[in-house]
């Protein structure tokens, strides 16, 4: 049986809501009140089930009750909806409903994500748009930057040290020497700058590209690269500038590569401190470079999870690329040979910008008779088919075991190191257990045999071929961070932490 009463105004009023029963509300007109029917049954009574389907929707309860009962009333729309679609059909149809319902659900939102990626570029990329562009970020100018030392150079631009220039700050600059090279107490916001090489066959389309990825990664994963200002094209010719040549800025997070630590004869340790936030005293020194190295690990293959969830394979994963934080973070950078395979941008089957150290023995990111992606929308629905078929994702992995590989082992961090290493790999089919047997070059594999030999088993598992049936062989980001590697004793250095801070307390 059902139950009516009368309630004043939840303004004046307040109700308490037992979660074993089911409520409905709707408006009494004629006495200003709200009629409230108690239901123990709900299935089995009919009548009431009409009458809810008069229940009220979100904007029209006011705020105090909707907070005072609890009510999940998105749920109960929902729900109401779906009865009123399905009441004509029988059983079998509507569990075939629900069944198909279930499918297109689990195909939208399947890796990389065709329902995510469409409210990303439909709403979430204009609503950027117009936010940046009210508060000027998307109209930087050349004045507004005084550009530092350079950090680095690659094929397609030169990156350099700066700062945002203050609206109380009048600089000059003069071509050739510039005095503003020095960044001064002046400026104090500092930012990463990279100038496009001009006249450089491919560099402003790679920028693009870049500048795309970084936009998009913004939004999606955040966490995983540095903050993306923006870009300009540079109006003159001035010191460094190039009229017409573009800049891509970001916010300084970091001016220095895992490849600038690696360099150093005291890596691991130069980032413990960085790492963790203090020496780890007490610990042997074998067992500290392994925790420092499964740390900067278990960052890396993070944040590779992170992009390979939206689409986005990165294509060029190695020290360089990887900047280390005052925080102790490691963010990707240089996005330009990156791909979206949700929507084919920078996809070409035949084409790869690789550094053939770290590039996996397939080559490409996709196999090369994968035809040209088709127009956007038909290539976003495609993709969870072309993803599941071909794991892109673990093009990247390979890269990641490279990497560990060179942390780990001192002789493979100099140039000349890696490339007998990759030689070596080559020679024996890219199998590292081979390679460890019959190299004649004794690596010390030390840190990997730790634990049982935990993680030569992981890097086993990233160094590679993608052999049988499915092309898998490799493990995925995820897969990798479920790996007894990371697992074991939950976290060591998390453990050796807390004792530390225990003792000093």
């Amino acid at each position: 049986m059902a139950m009516t009463m009368s309630l004043p105004s939840p303004t004046s009023t307040t109700l308490k809501h037992n979660n074993t029963n089911n409520f409905c509300f709707f408006p009494n007109t004629t006495t200003n009140h709200l009629t409230f029917i108690k239901n123990n049954n709900y299935n089995n009574n009919l009548t009431l089930r009409c009458k809810c389907n008069a229940l009220f929707g979100v904007g029209d309860i006011p705020q105090q009750l909707e907070e005072v009962l609890h009510l999940d009333l998105d749920q109960t729309y929902y729900y109401l909806e779906l009865e009123r679609i399905t009441k004509d059909l029988s059983e079998t149809q509507k569990w075939g409903f629900v069944v198909f319902a279930g499918i297109i659900w689990i195909y939208l939102t399947a890796r990389p994500g065709v329902l995510l990626g469409a409210i990303d570029s439909y709403l979430l990329a204009p609503l950027q748009l117009g936010f940046n562009s009210l508060i000027g970020r998307r109209n930087l100018k050349r004045a507004d930057f005084v550009v530092g030392e350079k950090l680095g150079e690659g094929s397609f631009g030169v990156v350099y040290a700066g700062a945002v220039v203050p609206k109380n700050v009048t600089l000059e600059q003069k071509r050739g020497k510039a005095k503003t090279n020095r960044l001064d107490s002046r400026f104090k916001e500092k930012v990463i700058l990279k100038m496009v090489k001009v006249g450089v066959k491919g560099a402003d389309e790679c920028a693009d590209f870049e500048e795309w990825f970084n936009y998009r990664l913004s939004r999606a994963a955040p966490e995983t690269c540095a903050e993306f200002l923006g870009s300009f094209v540079s109006d003159k010719t001035n010191s460094q500038f190039t009229k017409g040549g573009k800049w891509l800025v970001w916010k300084f997070e970091g001016d220095q590569s895992l490849l600038d630590y690696m360099r150093e004869r005291n890596f691991p340790f130069n980032l413990e401190s960085v790492m963790f936030g203090q020496v780890l005293q007490g610990v042997d020194s074998v067992k500290r470079s392994a925790l420092i190295i499964k740390q900067i690990m278990r960052q890396i293959i993070t944040s590779l999870k992170k992009i390979h969830d939206t689409g986005i394979v990165h294509r060029d994963v190695k020290p360089a690329n990887l900047v280390v934080t005052k925080r102790g973070q490691i963010k990707l950078i240089d996005f330009g040979a990156a791909t979206d395979l949700r929507i084919g941008k920078n996809y070409v089957p035949n084409r790869g910008l690789l550094d053939p150290d770290y590039c996996p023995p397939e080559l490409y990111v996709m196999p090369e008779e994968t035809p040209s992606p088709p127009p956007e929308p038909i290539a976003a629905l495609l993709s969870p088919f072309l993803w599941q078929l071909n794991s892109p994702d673990l093009f990247d992995m390979y890269s990641a075991g490279i990497v560990l590989m060179q942390m780990a082992v001192p002789t493979l961090r100099s140039s000349a190191g890696l490339k007998n290493f990759n030689s070596d790999l080559k020679t024996f089919n890219y199998d590292l257990i081979r390679w460890r047997e019959y190299t004649r070059r004794l690596p010390d594999l030390t840190i990997l045999d730790l634990d049982s030999g935990r993680g030569w088993d992981l890097a086993t598992k990233l160094i590679s071929e993608r052999g049988g049936y499915l092309k898998r062989g490799r493990l995925s980001a995820s897969a990798a961070l479920r790996h007894p590697y990371f697992l074991l004793g939950g976290d060591q250095a998390a453990a050796v932490l807390s004792k530390l801070s225990f003792s000093k307390d």
